[in-house]
């Protein structure tokens, strides 16, 4: 049986774990994660006679002749006495005619003798151009290493092909990327095979893009339920009709349009701008690069004066690493605008606060609300360009936004003194516990059966184990 890899307990009465795990209760194959015991179980059905380890391929013949007349054209002449003859290289491109007329909805070659009507260059007699085209894919399929030289007149490739591929990103409408990913590995490994390239794959990573749904169904002229995004941007602007889009959904997964969550999206930009112009007409961020003749990011040395000031800086710097890895590795746009979002939250509560709570310097206070709205800004530029572009300016900078560098997180700043964890017993959640940011093992395993609802659920059983996940959780087996 394949149990949870983090030591959960799992209701096997309720439901089997279907996930990757560890395995339990399966004789010599115990402890072994699932695709180590994957390779083992069939090491032992080899030895035992008893099966063997086989990749099946499901392929079929791929028919790449079109009969319509844009293609390229099929290199071959048909002669009656000497079958099907490869067009001499000399003879070579073949050339469409362009004088045709596209009216009866057949391939207009087929009407057109100056085209078809030619020698066999075998025998010499009458023979006939191939008319049939080839499928688009033939020149979809290796576009993107022509891409690399397409000053190259003389041969398909060149050098230049393999300083480029392969290539580092792939993106495309689920629909049609499953086929062209098909149809582009086979036609790159025979570009390999003769010698035109040195890579063995074209793409180093794939993301297909999901489907844009209107009331469950996917949109489509023909169903009559697209929306029309120019009326959008009319009403909202094209940075709202981004947001909503980037943030209803991860992008490699089907998208449910919602005009009231596109007015959700135009609400928080509307906050936004409002959060940005409180802090100016207050005067901004005094000592910062509003005063540098440059208009570059250089604000006055900061220390925070109290620990409210240093949460929040932390946080401002948490949401850089997790939108930064967000975008530049995971591509979930929408949880990054999410982070985004919770930190325009974060700096609105601070302006709002009442000094009592946390009364601070006012330069101090200043500067770690300039920093927090630049950080917002400069994370959602690649979002919503046109608004950002104009907050930046509001913000003091003289230099554009798109040519400054993306920001970098400040290691001090992610520093904690304590940190959280949750505590489960048998893998539910029983209990919080808060401990110094370098505690040991044993100190975090001690906090964690000294509280008091976590022995409450314990219920006098002994401890069988302990887990503990650095930073995050303590679960206790008993």
């Amino acid at each position: 049986m394949v149990f949870p890899a983090d030591g959960q307990e799992w209701d096997f009465e309720q439901s089997a774990f279907v996930e990757k795990g560890v395995l339990r209760n399966s004789g010599e194959f115990s402890g072994f994660d699932s695709k180590e015991a994957f390779d083992r179980i069939a090491e032992w059905l080899e030895d035992h006679g008893k099966g063997e380890r086989k990749t099946n391929f499901r392929l079929r013949d791929w028919g790449i002749s079109r009969q319509r007349y844009w293609g390229a054209p099929i290199p071959v002449i048909n002669c009656p006495d000497c079958g099907t003859v490869p067009v001499p290289d000399q003879d070579l491109p073949v050339l469409l005619p362009e004088n045709v007329r596209l009216d009866d909805g057949t391939s207009p070659l087929k009407s057109e003798p100056a085209f078809y009507e030619v020698d066999c260059p075998v025998c010499g007699g009458k023979a006939q151009r191939e008319t049939d085209t080839f499928d688009t894919f033939m020149e979809s399929s290796w576009y993107y290493a022509r891409y690399a030289c397409p000053d190259q007149d003389r041969a398909m490739l060149d050098e230049k092909a393999n300083y480029w591929l392969p290539v580092d990103q792939y993106i495309g409408g689920i629909e049609h990327a499953i086929l062209h990913l098909l149809y582009a590995r086979f036609f790159h490994k025979l570009l390999r095979d003769a010698g035109l390239v040195a890579s063995d794959e074209p793409f180093a990573n794939l993301l297909t893009q999901g489907m844009v749904l209107k009331d469950g169904a996917k949109m489509s002229k023909s169903k009559g339920n697209t929306v029309d995004p120019e009326q959008l941007i009319e009403k909202y602007g094209a940075d709202t009709v981004r947001l909503f889009t980037m943030f209803a959904a991860p992008p490699d997964q089907a998208l449910e349009w919602s005009d009231s969550a596109v007015e959700g999206a135009f609400r928080f930009l509307r906050r936004l701008w409002r959060l940005v112009a409180g802090h100016v007409e207050n005067g901004g961020c005094l000592g910062s690069s509003v005063a540098s003749p440059q208009g570059r990011r250089n604000p006055a040395p900061w220390t925070a004066t109290n620990d409210a000031e240093k949460d929040l800086r932390r946080r401002i710097h948490e949401t850089i690493v997790k939108v930064s890895d967000d975008i530049g590795r995971r591509y979930t746009f929408n949880t990054a605008i999410a982070a985004v979002m919770e930190l325009v939250n974060e700096l609105a509560r601070w302006r709002e606060r009442g000094d009592s709570e946390t009364p601070s310097d006012e330069t101090s206070e200043r500067a770690l609300l300039q920093e927090g709205l630049e950080t917002v800004v400069l994370l959602l530029s690649p979002i919503v360009p046109y608004i950002t572009a104009v907050l930046w300016r509001e913000l003091g900078h003289a230099e554009p936004l798109m040519d400054t560098p993306w920001p970098k997180a400040d290691p001090e700043a992610l520093q904690r003194d304590q940190i959280t964890l949750v505590v489960q017993v048998k893998g539910k959640l029983r209990g919080q516990i808060t401990v110094v940011a370098d505690a040991t093992r044993e100190e975090i395993e001690q906090a964690a059966l000294a509280n008091e609802n976590v022995q409450r659920f314990m219920e006098g059983k002994p401890v069988r184990k302990v887990i503990v996940v650095p930073g995050k959780l303590v679960n206790v087996v008993v």
